[in-house]
């Protein structure tokens, strides 16, 4: 069961308010609303208010318990901009924009928590039995000498497919969920402008984005692989 809770009209952006959000997406609801506490950010202080209110309504109305509860949904929207006026030289006006933003939460019990991985960039490895090391080694090698290369592109080891300039018909990146103008810039700023691209990420490619887009399990929880490769079957066929 999903529990919703929304603040709206809070006196804050919403491009300050997404940093909050991004960090407690996926967590525990215990866990989320630690880190919202000891946040030193006015986001945290509106988003734990928020978190609150919907752990009253689980406990409440819906009788759920919360130590099964998972942050689903952490998303900003943008309210009304109140425009004021300051006076400045020679009888001139600069404008000031007063941003506010929505905020929502959606707490449920059916989506266990992401376990944490181990960052390869730090030296962290996951342990794998030995039979299997030899296997997924030519497993790798063999999957990257099978992927072709587009021209115009080459294969980065821990980026995969990249291009060092924009190809002449690249993909709208913003079509696989939870990809917005933003990250599409971020992307396009690594080299990343198809679908086929993210289609043939390995785990090392998405643990390389993880920290390159600044935010980790993102990319498996909204399952950006799998509707890459959808929407480049259905665009090339």
């Amino acid at each position: 069961m999903d529990v919703t809770s929304t603040y709206k009209f809070a006196r804050i952006s919403a491009h300050k308010a997404r940093h909050v959000a991004r960090e407690i997406q996926g967590l525990p609801a215990s866990e989320a609303l630690d880190l919202l506490t000891f946040t030193q950010k006015k986001a945290a202080r509106l988003f734990g208010k928020t978190m609150k209110t919907a752990l009253a309504d689980a406990e409440n109305n819906f009788e759920l318990p919360l130590e099964g509860l998972v942050v689903k949904e952490a998303t900003v929207g943008e309210g009304p901009t109140f425009k004021r006026f300051k006076a400045r030289a020679r009888g001139s006006a600069a404008p000031i924009h007063k941003r506010t933003s929505h905020l929502r939460i959606v707490l449920t019990d059916e989506v266990a928590p992401a376990p944490e991985k181990e960052n390869p960039r730090k030296g962290g490895k996951a342990a794998k039995p030995a039979a299997l090391e030899d296997a997924s080694e030519d497993t790798a090698s063999g999957a990257a000498e099978e992927i072709a290369v587009p021209e115009g592109a080459r294969l980065d080891e821990s980026r995969g497919i990249v291009y060092d300039s924009a190809p002449s018909e690249p993909d709208d990146l913003k079509e696989i969920g939870g990809v917005g103008p933003k990250l599409e810039e971020k992307l396009n700023s690594f080299g990343v402008y198809r679908f086929e691209q993210i289609a043939n990420w390995t785990d090392a490619n998405v643990a390389e984005f993880d920290e390159l887009l600044s935010f980790k399990g993102r990319i498996e929880r909204d399952e950006w692989i799998a509707k890459a490769k959808d929407l480049h079957e259905q665009k090339h066929g």
